[in-house]
């Protein structure tokens, strides 16, 4: 029976080659002249320093556009709120990876309501679609990336005929 995974991941070192890249961005950026920002990758957290709140904003901006170039999906970014003490702003970027098991269930319900006949089942951090014909698995891939379909960065995986 044919048979595809839907998954949330990124490639960790394209993600590290994005943020060297908005770090190189922002140093020869007008906007950017004799201040101190910077942006730094610690595992699956990036984390953006600047001066003020403001310029917070245009880094996560720059980031975001990086990680688009390089094939990763800005969905996947989770921003947290931004923490200003003094002189200096800090805010963390959660790079998420994998589903959760919410998401996971709603993907599955989403699947179910539409009536075609597949069959979703979660199995840890991913979901595994089956069905008899290869043009119903594509009609889900369809559903899941359009309108309808959730606000997660899914890519669909291990796809077997």
């Amino acid at each position: 029976m044919p048979s595809f995974d839907i998954v949330s991941e990124f490639d960790k070192h394209e993600a590290s080659n994005a943020v060297d890249q908005a770090n190189r961005e922002i140093q020869s950026r007008f906007d950017f002249k004799g201040v101190t920002a910077s942006l730094e990758l610690n595992g699956d957290t990036v984390q953006l320093e600047a001066e003020v709140d403001f310029q917070l904003t245009q880094m996560l901006d720059v980031l975001r556009n990086r990680l688009i170039a390089r094939g990763i999906d800005a969905r996947c970014m989770d921003p947290q709120a931004p923490e200003l003490s003094g002189v200096r702003a800090r805010q963390q970027i959660i790079l998420k990876q994998g589903l959760e098991q919410k998401e996971a269930k709603d993907i599955v319900k989403r699947i179910k309501d539409s009536k075609l006949k597949v069959q979703a089942q979660i199995q840890g951090d991913k979901v595994r679609v089956t069905g008899k014909k290869r043009d119903d698995l594509q009609q889900v891939m369809a559903l899941l990336r359009g309108e309808g379909g959730p606000d997660l960065a899914l890519q669909f995986d291990n796809f077997r005929d």
